[in-house]
């Protein structure tokens, strides 16, 4: 019997309205209700998670960038696997080289150069996940979303990181070429020590020490537990949600993940847009996957 569920956010537990459905919300309840917990494994920094699980009254342990932080239910952080200094510092320089734009997520929060571009990848990144969006209404959804964050703007990101109170926690990095510009970049990345890259979209790369990926962040949680991997669910649609799809005894790819996504999971739910998780935990239930 299924004990532990990790659900990824963006495009699988949030919807057209970067919101948790009723039904979704549901499903969560009652997944409460046979005892089972429900967690979120997002690459969303904690600030940019908790306001959509608010709003749907879900008070839940939280896996956050990709798992360089592990929250528990007060927010207290249970588990941290940032990137060496270094390390950062030979990324950015490797994005600046391809013309990438990008942001990282600290300790002290989400650090940017640019707020315009940033403004204008968060909407590549909308318009890509909701194509039936103008790109104006992306734009404005994007601004709007972002005014609700706190975010700092600097003038040198490497001023940031050689800071003695600052831990890197995750690089991110778009391109409205997409793989074509993220592709070689990412692959030059990943040749430095101890990081692995993903991505959440066709329009970014998503950077981290190679201990903070999600299904070691779900591994983690679950020892803690005293769960076992064939006792715990996980739901994702893209490349950083592979590692907790292959680790979970039972996993579900949603309907709009990417086709090689879903060759790592054992089932395919509905889409996002068609409470695809709240699909999926209810035939866990009903069938004792």
């Amino acid at each position: 019997m299924i004990k532990l569920i990790a659900s990824d956010m963006d495009g699988t537990l949030l919807d057209s309205k970067m919101a948790i459905s009723d039904d979704n919300a549901s499903a969560i309840r009652e997944a409460a209700r046979q005892g089972i917990e429900f967690m979120v494994a997002t690459g969303r920094a904690y600030s940019e998670a908790q306001p959509a699980l608010e709003e749907a009254g879900i008070d839940c342990a939280m896996i956050t960038l990709n798992g360089a932080q592990v929250f528990d239910k007060q927010g207290k952080t249970i588990f941290t696997a940032g990137i060496e200094k270094d390390t950062a510092l030979k990324a950015l320089d490797l994005l600046d080289q391809n013309n990438i734009y990008y942001e990282i997520s600290t300790n002290e929060g989400i650090f940017s150069e640019h707020q315009e571009k940033r403004i204008e990848n968060f909407a590549a990144h909308i318009a890509e996940t909701m194509p039936h969006l103008t790109y104006k209404v992306a734009i404005a959804m994007a601004a709007a979303h972002l005014s609700l964050l706190k975010i700092t703007y600097v003038d040198d990101m490497s001023e940031v990181i050689k800071r003695d109170d600052i831990e890197i926690l995750k690089i991110i990095g778009f391109s409205i070429d997409g793989p074509k510009v993220l592709g070689p970049a990412g692959m030059e990345i990943e040749k430095l020590s101890n990081v692995v890259v993903t991505s959440s979209a066709q329009n970014n790369i998503e950077i981290n020490h190679k201990n903070a990926q999600k299904g070691i962040a779900v591994a983690h949680v679950a020892k803690l537990r005293g769960i076992d991997a064939e006792q715990v669910m996980t739901i994702g649609d893209n490349f950083n949600d592979v590692s907790m799809l292959q680790w979970a005894g039972v996993s579900f790819a949603m309907g709009n993940a990417e086709v090689e996504v879903k060759e790592y999971a054992k089932y395919v739910t509905s889409t996002n847009l068609e409470n695809g998780v709240g699909e999926a935990i209810l035939r866990s239930i009903r069938e004792d996957l």
